[in-house]
């Protein structure tokens, strides 16, 4: 089984969308990760479901 996914999200400063590669052998991740078109920080909340596919919460820094 493949524990990568590619995700694509949107930007919440900008709206631009974004793709992500997820470690999906990871259940509960966290982390900041910075938008490719304008720089700000995304605060992604990631989940990972029951089939193995990520369930992606991008917010704003200070969310």
């Amino acid at each position: 089984m493949n524990q990568l996914a590619n995700e694509i999200i949107s930007c919440p400063y900008c709206g631009e969308s974004i793709e992500l590669l997820i470690d999906c052998s990871v259940p509960e991740q966290d982390y900041i990760e910075d938008c490719e078109v304008c720089c700000r920080p995304i605060n992604l909340n990631i989940a990972i479901d029951g089939n193995g596919r990520p369930l992606v919460h991008p917010r704003h820094e200070n969310e």
